[in-house]
């Protein structure tokens, strides 16, 4: 009797559910599959259709944001990310990549492609451009604001320098490069992962090491990107719908290969942490999955299938704020379900 009432409950509340939602049984199924209670992604439109590459906000300022991407693509935001509206650098008559930005207070860093360093001490309404030596190696790929007049920036060879006077003098922290690199990540404890080119071997450096050293990957599949998890381990996605974790600090030592089934072999383009436990890995064809395990077990997002997509980067700004960048001027904001 009381497994007939339970299914009579459950009965009505789909009725009032479809009734009062308009979804139909297959969204309602979709969404009771997924298991994704904790929250919610929206698209948010955009006035571009470049490839987003990078997104920062200010650390006094939750508010104030920017966007980069390809095609010179600058975007602000003064509501937290609701609404965007391009901003116009004079740069004079060459097409520029931004790839990375990131702002402490209303200190700012952008770096592009061709080489390019951009500076803003009063949140962005004024950029100074500063000018690289032409003996750098490698063109800037990553740049990291650390405290006031200070930064770090990384080349997409792997040589790593630092500035403490607004990136008029630089100072080397490798003694060499480590050769052409598909990604780099960087932890907030200042440790860096680089992935090859050709994604067939994977490069780590630590604060205070003169030089890089080199893996050898684990897997035939080619690594296309890695991480550090918040407990100090490596993630990393390879080539073909496959991620692997390492068991502890050590890089050398790795779990067994997870393939979920829900990515179907489409490849993964990154992977980001929520909290401890929920983690979050993006990919092409709009693929999103979740994992409320810590990445034992995983979920497919089915909200976003039609999004239409390869979703290439994605970062959360603490636990309730969470964005993926792809490409097309493709924006989606995570909120957390009340």
């Amino acid at each position: 009797m009381k497994k007939y009432l339970c299914a009579v409950f459950l009965a009505f509340i789909l009725v009032v559910t479809l009734t009062f939602t308009g979804n139909s049984p297959q969204a309602i199924a979709a969404n009771l599959d997924t298991g994704l209670n904790s929250g919610t992604w929206h698209r948010v439109e955009l006035p571009t259709k470049a490839t987003l590459l990078d997104i920062a906000f200010s650390s006094t300022n939750p508010d104030s944001g920017w966007l980069v991407g390809t095609d010179g693509a600058l975007l602000e935001t003064k509501d937290g990310g609701k609404t965007w509206e391009p901003r116009n650098l004079e740069l004079g008559d060459g097409i520029y990549r931004f790839i990375s930005v990131s702002f402490i207070g209303d200190e700012g860093w952008i770096v592009g492609k061709p080489s390019l360093l951009l500076h803003t001490e009063d949140g962005g309404k004024s950029w100074n451009r500063i000018g690289l030596s032409s003996k750098l190696p490698g063109d800037p790929a990553l740049i990291k604001a650390l405290a006031p007049q200070t930064a770090e920036m990384a080349t997409d060879v792997g040589a790593i320098y630092r500035t403490s006077d607004r990136g008029q003098n630089w100072k080397a922290l490798v003694t060499q490069a480590v050769g052409n690199v598909r990604n780099l990540y960087r932890a907030d404890d200042g440790r860096y992962i680089a992935v090859s080119a050709k994604g067939n071997f994977y490069s780590t450096w630590s604060p205070g090491e003169a030089a890089w050293t080199q893996h050898n990957r684990n897997s035939s599949r080619r690594v296309q990107r890695m991480g550090y998890s918040p407990d100090g381990r490596i993630w990393m996605l390879n080539r073909g719908g496959q991620l692997q974790f390492s068991k502890s600090t050590t890089v050398d030592s790795w779990e067994k290969p997870q393939y979920p089934k829900q990515a179907k072999g489409i490849g993964f383009l990154d992977l980001a942490y929520q909290d401890d436990q929920n983690v979050w890995v993006t990919g092409g064809n709009s693929i999103l999955l979740h994992s409320e395990d810590g990445g034992k077990s995983w979920v497919r997002d089915e909200s976003l299938k039609g999004t239409g997509a390869n979703f290439y980067s994605i970062l959360f700004v603490g636990s309730d704020r969470g964005y993926i960048l792809g490409q097309d001027g493709s924006l989606l904001t995570y909120s957390p379900n009340s």
